[in-house]
């Protein structure tokens, strides 16, 4: 029951969930923010991006230095070739992007991974890039905000920055895959992950069998479970 990579994503964004979602942006394309800071798990980035391009969604792209490394030594990707998978991609220093301004409009904003240190940065409001300055301004804007927070044991002081950043705003999105729907391979639990984030922003897609669904009742029968 692995993941058929022709079906991963759907054209057509699902009903909005509550609490946001929504289009903010009427007729035009749907923007969304990316940021990819220095944790592990640069893959999960670079997947967010590959599907969000098949959808109908404008990235803008912001790479730590951090992250830069961290894709070079996790996979065999160029940092140039990812950066091309989205819309747009700003330096890490430019403080004057579009993405650092209120007023320039976008469904909200995805730090995947997210390391501890931008997490500190988003929860004490220290705008000291481009990164923490757009997620910043994403809070200030009441505009969702995810963070996929990859750390793990965790002390007090990672729980207390979490505990902050949800406070004023942010949402926590661990990379925390299921298991019910049976993975079979590393792409399997990474796409759960991504397909977790897009649910969020009430963007429909095929990423994995849900809990209730039919594909899921059916492999459930077969091990003698009833409905």
């Amino acid at each position: 029951m692995g993941v058929k990579k022709a079906n991963l994503v759907s054209s057509s964004p699902s009903s909005p969930p509550a609490g946001g979602g929504e289009n903010l942006l009427g007729d035009e394309m749907r923007k969304l923010t990316v940021g990819i800071s220095g944790a592990t798990g640069a893959i999960y980035g670079i997947r967010l991006l590959e599907v969000l391009s098949k959808l109908n969604v404008e990235t803008h792209l912001i790479i730590t230095e951090a992250a830069e490394n961290t894709i070079r030594m996790e996979t065999d990707r160029k940092v140039e070739d990812v950066k091309s998978l989205a819309k747009v991609s700003y330096d890490i220093k430019n403080l004057g992007a579009d993405v650092s301004s209120g007023s320039f409009l976008t469904e909200g904003m995805v730090i995947i991974p997210c390391s501890i240190k931008s997490l500190s940065g988003i929860a004490n409001s220290f705008n000291e890039n481009l990164l923490i300055r757009a997620a910043d301004v994403t809070l200030k804007e009441r505009r969702k905000l995810v963070l996929v927070v990859r750390e793990t044991p965790l002390h007090l002081g990672h729980i207390e920055l979490m505990l902050q950043a949800s406070r004023i705003g942010a949402i926590l999105l661990p990379p925390v895959p299921a298991f019910y729907f049976r993975p079979k391979t590393i792409d399997d639990l990474i796409n759960h992950t991504i397909g977790k984030v897009l649910d969020l922003f009430g963007l429909n897609h095929h990423l994995f069998n849900r809990w209730g669904s039919s594909e899921m009742k059916k492999t459930l029968k077969k091990k003698g479970f009833k409905d």
